[in-house]
């Protein structure tokens, strides 16, 4: 299983430079993806609920203080360490949202129930700082509802 630094690395190898709050949004929706196609966890690091959408903290503390991260970053991780299904799946979601803007991403999660809720039964208000857990369940349930509303409309 690839690390979230390792995840990180390969969106950067992919899409070259972006926004670090750009990078956290890209890599959180491979994780609901990949929990959704794969039944699995494509990384173990916990997703908080911050103000400005979902952040994994260990991914946070290496981009730090930085406005935009450079192609080639490894910010700690590996590319070359994410199995084939793994690089699929982020592979998939760069072609959904990578060309979205930061901005844009992060008020795509602010409308969606994980973050909601996470903020929500922490008793966060909009803006307020907070390290409310999105679990990997609330992810799972939101985004695979998301799939059966799809397949029902076809």
């Amino acid at each position: 299983m690839a690390g979230v630094r390792d995840v990180a690395a390969y969106i950067l190898s992919q899409r070259g430079p972006m926004t670090a709050m750009k990078l956290q949004k890209l890599v959180y929706y491979s994780q609901a993806w990949h929990l959704v196609w794969e039944e699995e966890p494509l990384f173990t690091e916990r997703i908080e609920a911050w103000a400005n959408g979902p952040v994994i903290r260990e991914l946070y503390r290496e981009h730090r203080q930085r406005w935009e991260l450079q192609s080639g970053e490894k910010l700690g991780g590996d590319p070359s360490r994410l199995t084939d299904s793994e690089r699929e799946t982020v592979n998939i979601v760069l072609g959904a949202y990578g060309d979205k803007a930061a901005h844009w991403l992060s008020e795509l999660t602010h409308s969606e129930a994980p973050w909601k809720d996470a903020r929500t039964s922490a008793g966060l208000d909009d803006g307020q700082r907070g390290d409310a857990e999105i679990t990997r369940a609330s992810m799972y349930e939101y985004y695979d509802s998301l799939t059966s509303e799809a397949a029902e409309e076809v």
